[in-house]
């Protein structure tokens, strides 16, 4: 069946719009504290994480998401969240905070190194224009699909404005626009193609929470490999193994959590899961990156707070017990975030997996 929705030209924002505004807007605010001045200057964005000429050569990935977060000003800051604002919405409404993340991440990245690529000189770009770019390319594509009613005019605006003012404007990086856009579109598309396999391999629709879940456990799982591997003294063939048996230990969780889903009070079982593993993966960051958290307590300035600093204080000196104190909580949190659908699976006779397997049935793609 077509997805049907509003031909308005605006949506209201959801969950993950509203914390990549707050996030975008926050670290303005400690840039323009540190700067001191409106403008922000290029030494402080480079030292923050923008994208610059050798910062793939000297494999510095991480500046590939830190400078769609750094802007030069409030002028650039005000114009590429209206665009988040707008466009934001219309795709999230449709794919789920999951997906919508997965798209966002894709553009910010693509973009920046299809930006790289074309510069033929020393540059420094920042900026969330290539990953609003891609919010504005996965709705094309989920418009070609015929999964959206937005008019064909809202595409024509939006992208002649995007393109005449990426053109037109000196300081813009033409490149990262497009190469968001596109990296966008075609995230969009390979979304759809994987959710009409998922329909023939996966018997349940998962819940948007537990799939947003499963997405953060599995970055978090890449990030303490990532941040293990140079220490551990990992080398080129043992990385592309470990990322083999990652992948294949992806698919296995993932048919697991179907298949509970599957059988009464399936949904109950995961919610406890995810919470248990949340925790271990609070646990596991602490164990791992202990010596840092010990110097960082080590060279810490006092807090002109006197509550806050006696607190950090026994925190650095119990960090094992702060560890497990920490991964408590975060069971609690997540047991208390997702308590409607833990209540759910908790009374279920049956009907909970009856209604996720309809729910696959019906859609087929995104």
């Amino acid at each position: 069946m077509a997805y049907r929705d509003s031909q308005s030209f605006f949506a209201a924002p959801q969950a993950a719009v509203y914390l990549l505004l707050a996030v975008n807007i926050l670290v303005f605010a400690l840039c323009l504290k540190i700067a001191g001045t409106p403008e922000l200057p290029g030494a402080l964005l480079y030292r923050y994480g923008a994208m610059y000429a050798f910062a793939l050569p000297r494999q510095e990935y991480w500046r590939l998401i830190a400078y769609g977060f750094l802007h030069s000003n409030l002028v650039h800051l005000l114009t590429n969240m209206l665009c988040l604002l707008l466009w934001g919405g219309q795709l999230e409404r449709r794919l789920g905070w999951t997906y919508f993340v997965v798209v966002y991440a894709c553009a910010l990245v693509f973009g920046a190194v299809i930006g790289d690529a074309i510069h033929a000189k020393p540059y420094l770009t920042v900026g969330a224009s290539g990953a609003t770019s891609g919010i504005l390319g996965a709705l094309l594509c989920l418009w070609i699909l015929g999964r959206t009613d937005l008019p064909g005019n809202f595409f024509i605006i939006n992208i002649g404005l995007n393109v005449v003012l990426a053109l037109s404007i000196p300081r813009i990086d033409w490149g990262v626009h497009a190469g968001g856009f596109c990296a966008g579109l075609i995230a969009c598309a390979i979304l759809d193609l994987l959710e009409k396999t998922l329909f023939r391999l996966l018997r349940c629709k998962f819940p948007e929470f537990a799939k947003a879940n499963l997405f953060v456990l599995a970055c978090a799982a890449v990030a303490l490999w990532w941040g293990t591997q140079s220490a551990a003294g990992i080398d080129r063939a043992q990385s592309v193994v470990i990322a083999v048996a990652f992948a294949i230990a992806s698919l296995l969780v993932i048919k697991l959590v179907d298949v509970i889903l599957t059988v009464r009070k399936g949904l109950a079982i995961i919610v406890i899961a995810l919470a248990a593993a949340n925790a271990a993966v609070v646990q596991a960051c602490a164990t791992i990156f202990a010596a840092g958290l010990a110097a960082a307590c080590a060279s810490r300035p006092p807090s002109p707070v006197a509550a806050l600093d006696a607190t950090l204080q026994a925190l650095c000196a119990s960090l094992g017990s702060a560890a497990i104190g920490a991964a408590a909580l975060t069971a609690m949190l997540t047991i208390l975030l997702y308590s409607q659908e833990l209540y759910r699976g908790l009374i279920d006779v049956g009907f909970v997996a009856t209604s996720l397997q309809a729910a696959r049935h019906r859609s087929r793609g995104i």
